[in-house]
């Protein structure tokens, strides 16, 4: 069965557990809402767990809320360059850093208009360097309860506690903050590179 997920900016790993096991229609007629993984991940460094965030242009007054397709980036201040600044120093250590390094980092040089399809554009750089090759739909309304597929749609909530059961792999600074789990999956993609695959396939997805 599908399942119906929100574009997130490199999706944790549970996120990405389901996008490599199941079958994804991307919702596309959600409301933007802050404090979610629409525009945040997070990563692990030498000061333990860390939030990247990405700045978008807000919508007030009349407007008001606004769908999340159309958010647009706020490339006033230099975040492009501050985030991947923060993976090379959090992550150059780390075994597949350099490996991936140039699948990763032209992201971070082009500034796109969306967050949409920045996400989005993630995601397919994530898959790529993995080697899947992966066909998504897209919602064609909005509905609260769906019919013919899983909602994940709760995977988008960053405050949110989910009961998520992962195995633990090395991480770089896990000697000095112990494993930390449920990280952008850039961090299992620089720790475990070419067994990032077999690990999602493995993880359980009973928090569906």
């Amino acid at each position: 069965m599908s399942v119906v997920l929100h574009p997130t900016y490199f999706p944790s790993i549970a996120t990405f557990a389901v996008i490599a096991q199941k079958e994804i229609v991307w919702e596309t007629f959600d409301n933007f809402q802050k404090q979610t993984y629409r525009n945040r991940c997070y990563i692990a460094t030498d000061q333990g767990k860390h939030m990247m965030n990405v700045p978008i242009k807000h919508v007030g007054g009349k407007e008001g809320r606004q769908l999340y397709s159309d958010v647009v980036l706020d490339h006033s201040m230099p975040w492009l360059k501050q985030h991947w600044r923060t993976l090379e120093t959090a992550y150059r250590t780390s075994p597949y850093f350099e490996f991936y390094e140039d699948d990763i980092g032209p992201l971070y040089e082009k500034e796109e208009e969306l967050l949409f399809n920045f996400n989005l554009k993630t995601i397919e750089t994530i898959l790529e360097c993995l080697g899947i090759e992966k066909e998504f739909r897209t919602t064609s309304k909005y509905s609260t309860q769906l019919e013919n597929s899983l909602d994940g749609r709760f995977l988008v909530e960053a405050k949110k506690s989910i009961k998520i059961s992962h195995q633990e792999y090395e991480q770089v600074f896990g000697d000095r903050h112990g494993f930390i789990g449920n990280l952008s999956i850039l961090d299992l993609l620089f720790n475990e590179g070419p067994n990032t695959m077999d690990y999602l396939l493995n993880q359980s997805l009973e928090f569906l």
